[in-house]
């Protein structure tokens, strides 16, 4: 299985998936414990929601599961929440703080490399790779990286998540006119909230692709499951309240195109 999806469009827009893959290897799959084979952090559905909402754009997709590795991690491994309950490069805990490896089982340090080289690099490559061929043709370049995740995990944040988690890495990864833009759709689709670099900043991605100055842009959304799906097994998707959700991107992503 390819570790990487890439479907090349030429409008100046990327959507980015680094979480939606369920792919690990049968060697490591075998290490996890009961929780780790759950897979319950995986962005659900994340493609098939974001399918077909707007033509001619670029996808570029991870197929291998984020307990595998995160590729939207450093590959360093420094955290990106100083201070906040999180998980690393290779995550030992689930998102409720569990472990999810057999005992004696985690990664050390060379598996790590090793994963980093054959999984997280390939993504990144391609991610790239995709960015200099759109900034040939195109004066700018939007990176929109799509995410999703369970609206209330205790471990993680308090309370319930917002339905709308933009991240701009505080307004430094885009210009304020993307982040405008995005915002106000968001607060102008009925029936769901909104909010802008709260506990969601911007991953990695974000962080390290989003450079306004030279053209490249990049904005984290991070989604509620809650709006689209059932947030728990089987992870069931809600074509109804999808319907409803794909409106307000659909609108996001036609808005990002044409600014």
């Amino acid at each position: 299985m390819n570790v990487v999806s890439v479907l090349e469009g030429n409008k100046p827009l990327i959507l980015a998936q680094p979480h939606g893959g369920t792919h690990v290897t049968p060697d490591i799959y075998n290490r996890l414990n009961e929780k780790g084979q759950a897979l319950a952090d995986t962005d659900w559905h994340i493609n098939r929601l974001y399918d077909g909402l707007v033509e001619d754009i670029t996808v570029v997709q991870s197929n291998i599961h984020r307990y595998v590795i995160d590729a939207n991690r450093s590959p360093g491994d420094e955290s990106l929440y100083p201070g906040q309950n999180t998980t690393g490069l290779c995550p030992q805990t689930d998102f409720d703080g569990h472990p999810i490896y057999l005992p004696d089982e985690a990664p050390g340090i060379d598996e790590i490399e090793q994963r980093r080289l054959r999984y997280h690099k390939p993504y990144h490559d391609a991610l790239s790779q995709q960015i200099q061929r759109l900034k040939q043709a195109h004066e700018s370049v939007i990176v929109y990286d799509c995410h999703s995740i369970r609206s209330q995990i205790p471990f993680l944040f308090n309370g319930k998540l917002p339905d709308f988690n933009i991240g701009t890495y505080n307004g430094n990864s885009c210009n304020s006119h993307i982040e405008k833009t995005v915002y106000e759709i968001c607060t102008d689709t009925p029936g769901y909230t909104t909010i802008i670099n709260g506990r969601f900043k911007g991953g990695w991605t974000t962080r390290h692709y989003g450079n306004p100055e030279s053209g490249v842009h990049a904005i984290q959304m991070e989604l509620a499951q809650s709006t689209y799906m059932q947030e728990s097994p089987p992870w069931t998707y809600n074509q109804n309240k999808s319907n409803q959700l794909r409106k307000g991107l659909g609108r996001i992503l036609t808005s990002l195109v044409n600014s």
